[in-house]
């Protein structure tokens, strides 16, 4: 009995579903690493490549945004932004960019409701963290669409054909 409640407990429930393409992207503002309010609405025109991430400074967290921040010139040719989340505080935040050079926004999800929100919220037994999701949005606030438990190693280079596909930007 007491192996099927720790099998139990170590299930990773999410609370909410998480959304799916052709819906509204779920509004929020959040602080950046630099401290600034994030907003997703400040950047409608744009796309945006929203990323959750489990942590700050674990090994697959940093390659997958080493692998964006090698990226980001392809992004901005498409018109895109990358945005990622994590429930680490602003602190941490700062300290990771500065460590790995990292200079798109990371937002600081501390109280989890974005993630949430976003069905990306994990509980592992009695920890929070964020599934690694990301959503890519379009420029009018709609999801265009949706990865969940992706592969860091791999998932710019996935993110910029599905981008190229939708835009017809290099990838």
């Amino acid at each position: 009995m007491r192996f099927l409640a720790a099998l139990l407990l170590a299930i990773p429930l999410s609370a909410a579903a998480v959304p799916q393409a052709g819906q509204p992207a779920p509004g929020f503002t959040l602080p950046s690493q630099d401290g600034t309010q994030v907003s997703l609405s400040s950047f409608r025109g744009h796309w945006v490549v929203l990323y959750f991430y489990p942590k700050d400074g674990t090994p697959g967290c940093t390659r997958e945004a080493h692998n964006f921040e090698r990226d980001l010139a392809r992004y901005q040719a498409a018109n895109a932004v990358i945005v990622g989340v994590s429930v680490d505080d602003v602190a941490s935040h700062k300290e990771f960019c500065a460590k790995q050079g990292l200079t798109f926004k990371l937002l600081a999800d501390a109280d989890k409701k974005v993630a949430e929100q976003y069905g990306s919220l994990r509980n592992l037994l009695g920890l929070k963290f964020a599934y690694r999701n990301t959503f890519l949005i379009d420029p009018h606030g709609v999801i265009a669409q949706v990865w969940t438990d992706v592969d860091p190693s791999h998932h710019s280079a996935q993110v910029l054909a599905a981008l190229a596909a939708r835009t017809g930007a290099k990838h």
